[in-house]
């Protein structure tokens, strides 16, 4: 499974662009891939995209930077050696997937990811509900974002600021510890694994 995260413009693939891609293999966390990349000329920006991201307008035009097409070359490059297609994160199938998929169409590159992932939010309301005897839903909308998952298995996020590569570890830390109830990073040794993981 490789945990996959990217960093955006904007929530629209058709509009907005994609920043920064990472990702790293579960099984072999020190394997992993991390790339920023510069936006299209057609790309549109959400200042709330950058609030989120930290980059500035300067950076994501960037002529330094690698193009989109050129950054997922790469990235495919490094799942095809992993020789795993099944990718994995948090909303990871209808966000990440989505935006390399229809990014993939415009440079008429060849997709190798499976349509199927594995997303962090149900297996953490899985979970919720086998401890608490309910699922994580106010007004009929899922309260299980990346904040309250990373709470759930006894950790917080203690950055101001998103990036693709951290929240790959993040998001690998959680299905470990969802899934096996063991810690993977070491650096996240300082927040315990609740009793209900173990």
């Amino acid at each position: 499974m490789i945990i996959v995260d990217i960093e955006t413009s904007g929530l629209d693939p058709n509009k907005h662009g994609i920043l920064e891609i990472a990702s790293l293999k579960f099984e072999a966390p020190n394997i992993s891939y991390q790339s920023y990349c510069r936006l299209d000329e057609d790309d549109e920006i959400d200042s709330k995209a950058l609030e989120i991201n930290g980059q500035s307008k300067e950076e994501i035009r960037d002529s330094n930077r690698l193009s989109q097409k050129q950054v997922l070359i790469e990235f495919f490059d490094f799942i095809k050696k992993q020789g795993d297609f099944y990718i994995a994160g948090e909303n990871v199938g209808s966000f990440d997937w989505s935006f390399i998929k229809i990014k993939s169409e415009k440079y008429s590159l060849d997709f190798p990811l499976q349509h199927r992932t594995f997303d962090l939010q149900t297996l953490a309301q899985t979970k919720y509900e086998q401890v608490y005897g309910k699922l994580l839903i106010e007004n009929g909308k899922s309260k299980m974002g990346l904040p309250q998952i990373l709470e759930f298995v006894g950790m917080r996020d203690e950055r101001k600021k998103h990036g693709a590569l951290e929240d790959c570890k993040l998001e690998a830390e959680c299905f470990s510890r969802l899934l096996k109830g063991k810690k993977l990073f070491d650096e996240y040794n300082k927040f315990p694994i609740p009793d209900y993981l173990k």
